[in-house]
């Protein structure tokens, strides 16, 4: 195990540091006082750990083929922009678009989230990303997502928050979005629909809000207590007339 302690260090030298690192074998890293610091674990494959105490920048994980990261605080934007396998555990909330473009992997966030979360997320022959977030989430949730696996539960919300913003799943033409507890229908993009949970949904919802409840120790039958909904596309084309001549 290596420890950086990244106080007063530009990104791109924390970055070189990292990649020496990696370079040299190392596959458990700890970062130390990061404050802002972008493009952490960018591109890197599997088998290597990362533990960051503070806050990263944008675009952390972008590209990562593999590695597991812990992060005990927050993250900004672009977390997991076009993700292909790998973990994230984060004790805390996020920015904006969490898991943008991600076909692959899990990422589990404690607390909050903000806009377009999900945005473009997709399936990628066996991948399938799943995304876990433990608080809400902001407007344009699961924004032409196009597959994988959303759960928001709503844990600790206020009593005047929503549970999710407005135009939640426009442009959706795949995956599967769980919600737990009820949106209103003005909420909702025009390209989804409210089903009913099977079997394989409840399978599903079991095994990553379990894990999660493992990450954050939480109550695993407190959070089941309460229902889920479930978002799907009752179309693959939603623009295809746009197209047609």
């Amino acid at each position: 195990m290596e420890i950086l302690d990244a106080s007063g260090m530009h990104f791109i030298t924390l970055n070189e540091k990292i990649r020496e690192l990696v370079d040299g074998g190392v596959k458990e890293i700890v970062l130390n006082n990061v404050c802002g610091h972008r493009y952490i674990g960018c591109g890197l494959g599997p088998g290597i750990s990362f533990t960051i105490n503070g806050v990263p920048g944008n675009d952390l994980a972008m590209f990562m083929g593999g590695c597991r990261i812990v992060v005990y605080s927050s993250v900004q934007d672009c977390v997991a922009n076009t993700m292909d396998s790998g973990e994230i555990i984060v004790h805390g909330g996020s920015g904006d678009t969490l898991g943008h473009g991600m076909r692959g992997g899990e990422i589990y966030v404690r607390d909050n989230v903000g806009t377009r979360v999900g945005i473009h997320m997709k399936s990628y022959e066996q991948k399938k990303p799943v995304l876990v977030i433990g608080g809400c989430a902001g407007n344009f949730l699961g924004e032409y997502m196009a597959g994988g696996i959303l759960i928001v539960l709503g844990l600790k919300r206020k009593p005047e928050q929503e549970l999710v913003g407005r135009y939640v799943a426009t442009g959706m033409h795949g995956g599967t979005i769980y919600i737990r507890g009820k949106v209103d229908d003005f909420q909702l993009g025009k390209e989804v629909k409210v089903f009913e949970l099977n079997d394989g949904d409840k399978e599903i919802l079991t095994r990553y809000i379990g894990k999660y409840c493992g990450y954050f120790n939480a109550s695993y039958e407190d959070i089941m207590k309460q229902d889920f909904i479930k978002l799907e596309p009752y179309t693959h084309r939603p623009y295809g007339k746009l197209y047609a001549y």
